[in-house]
């Protein structure tokens, strides 16, 4: 029997929901890091269903909030023991923190940070908590090897909020543009799609607002706000306040695909993002996008597609231009990484990284 003398590199996720990170291992796993073994650590979930089908190693175990710190120092502990990696890669702050607080075995400690702002508030929401978080992070990074981030802003966040000079290496999440994605046609009645979750950070209100005035001059158009949240019911009433409840729908939760296909423009107007997997979606569909010109947001998209939330109708224009205009529309930069250009990116990272002769599960189950 030929062994697979390979090293391990074990990601860790603190959580197994379908959103953005699960996304971004699952893209990076697929793909296959060259000359590494991947193996996931995540609580049960539809992750766990997901990198099963896709044929990549899973352990589910008790691990991440939920599971409680010392229950996952434990987990990690053990699995490290089990399967010797060269590496353990976390993801999110939880394993970040958990990753630093556990004996390795002498496994190197990697870092991708996905949700930085500039402004810590926008997801620490209180002074003190945000204080709290900015002193774990500190702390953990004496004991971080090597740092990833998925955009130029979110270094620049990282080194600005935590008062780090280590090394960032930027690798963007990996967009792979769909073969037969073409542009919608121009119109003049724009459908317009918000995708994310209804949450003060979204800025969803200012949307509304300029929505409104899109309106008056589009009579015809339309705008979609998908995605659940503590705003929800707030948001019909300014709807209904602003005179477009019969132009507003809000369907809840629904297939990103789907609601892509049945669109002319994506809007999303966020306080900050890292590297929206929505928008890139969008520029694959070949969609008009307009966004807050914010965090990695500028990264993506082009300036004709960036507007400012508090000026409604600089928001507007924006709006029916991507609409009317298929010119206009982004396309990604030329130089954006495919899924397997981003895995290959990661495993240059690891590559870097002194990691021992020969690494690998301690008895015969491999993973």
């Amino acid at each position: 029997m030929v062994l697979n003398t390979r090293p391990i590199a074990l990601w860790a996720l603190p959580v197994a929901n379908l959103a953005g990170v699960a996304r971004h291992t699952l893209d990076a796993l697929t793909a296959g890091i060259p000359d590494w073994r991947a193996v996931v650590l995540c609580p049960p979930g539809p992750l766990v269903t997901r990198l099963q089908e896709a044929g990549v190693p899973v352990v589910a175990a008790a691990f991440g909030p939920d599971a409680g710190l010392r229950a996952s120092i434990q987990t990690l502990r053990h699995t490290c023991a089990t399967l010797r990696p060269a590496l353990v890669h976390t993801h999110l702050a939880y394993a970040d923190i958990v990753a630093a607080l556990t004996p390795l075995d002498g496994a190197a400690r990697v870092s991708t940070e996905h949700g930085i702002a500039a402004d810590d508030l926008v997801y620490q929401g209180s002074r003190w908590r945000s204080q709290i978080m900015r002193r774990s992070h500190q702390a953990r990074l004496r004991r971080a090897d090597r740092l990833i981030a998925v955009s130029r802003a979110t270094a620049g966040a990282m080194r600005a909020n935590w008062h780090t000079d280590a090394s960032i290496t930027i690798i963007p999440n990996g967009f792979d543009p769909p073969t037969d994605s073409v542009n919608r046609p121009a119109t003049d009645a724009p459908r317009v799609l918000s995708l994310s979750r209804l949450a003060p950070e979204k800025r969803i209100e200012a949307l509304l607002q300029a929505f409104a005035l899109v309106v008056r001059e589009h009579p015809g158009a339309h705008l979609t706000v998908a995605g659940d949240g503590e705003f929800d019911g707030s948001l019909r009433a300014l709807a209904g306040r602003l005179g477009i409840s019969d132009r507003v729908d809000f369907p809840g939760f629904v297939d990103p695909s789907s609601a892509l296909a049945d669109c002319d423009v994506v809007a999303q107007l966020s306080v900050w993002e890292n590297c929206s997997y929505t928008l890139l979606d969008a520029v694959g569909a070949g969609v008009g996008v307009v966004a807050s010109p914010v965090g990695g947001n500028p990264e993506i998209l082009p300036e004709q597609c960036l507007a400012d939330p508090d000026a409604p109708a600089q928001v507007a224009a924006a709006i029916a231009r991507q609409g009317g205009i298929p010119a206009q529309r982004p396309r990604l930069p030329p130089s954006w990484p495919t899924p397997a250009g981003m895995a290959a990116a990661i495993g240059e990272v690891y590559d870097g990284l002194d990691r021992p002769v020969s690494s690998g599960p301690r008895d015969a189950a491999k993973p």
